[in-house]
């Protein structure tokens, strides 16, 4: 798979803010993947306080879900982890990673927020835009704006909102169980974005493309691929 597009990530601070800035303002907020045939999840895994990054890609065919290839790469992180700023400590690994696939997923769903962001440039987003695929944000914890707590069956959901926008939704996927943080990466909008993480999350609370990529992400970081 192609890298659409590609900046240093061995960055200060100000200029790392200064790249989200300037593209966030490419990030597409429209689409319904009304072809999707394959759909990617992408996580990334490290130990505390150590600079390698082990991220993994896992493709599966939609809507059976069934696994269509794993990637797997490992890169030393080029960033400090400051919080806001987590793609650019993520996104060689997760670059090179991509960069194995065969198959080019249709969507992504990254373990993490979109435009859901203090800047409005999540590792989602930010994934979407150097990658020019569509992408979502699936997060198991809020970033900012504030929310009402959706009802307690699945498929419940409330709008997550900062300062009067809607900036993604909080939606329980499995009844009774915490809500996910759902937002618009880039090329899709918030409902195809929702319905997506919704279908996909059949067994667990999250989406099993993430679920997916997060166990092999962390197999690589243990050493079980070896």
């Amino acid at each position: 798979m192609k890298i659409r597009r590609a900046h240093r990530f061995d960055v200060g601070y100000h200029e790392a803010v200064a790249f989200q800035e300037a593209l966030r303002r490419e990030v597409v907020r429209t689409g319904s993947l009304k072809d999707m045939r394959l759909i990617a999840g992408a996580d990334v895994s490290y130990a505390k306080r150590a600079a390698t990054m082990y991220a993994a890609v896992v493709v599966l065919e939609w809507p059976s879900l069934n696994v269509v290839e794993e990637v797997t790469a490992e890169q030393q992180a080029a960033f400090p982890y400051i919080p806001g700023l987590l793609s650019f400590r993520e996104m060689p690994a997760l670059l090179a990673a991509f960069e194995k696939l065969r198959a080019k997923p249709d969507v992504i769903i990254c373990d993490g927020h979109g435009v859901a962001h203090p800047r409005g440039f999540g590792i989602a987003s930010h994934l979407g835009v150097l990658l020019d695929v569509p992408t979502i944000g699936c997060a198991k914890k809020r970033l900012v704006g504030e929310h009402a707590e959706p009802s307690v069956e699945k498929g419940s959901r409330t709008p997550l909102r900062l300062d009067g926008r809607t900036i993604g939704t909080v939606l329980r996927t499995r009844s009774k169980v915490r809500p996910v943080f759902v937002s618009v990466g880039h090329r899709i909008g918030l409902p195809s974005a929702v319905r997506v993480v919704l279908e996909a999350a059949v067994r667990y609370r999250v989406p099993e493309p993430t679920r997916l990529a997060h166990v092999l992400s962390n197999a690589a970081r243990r050493g079980d691929l070896r």
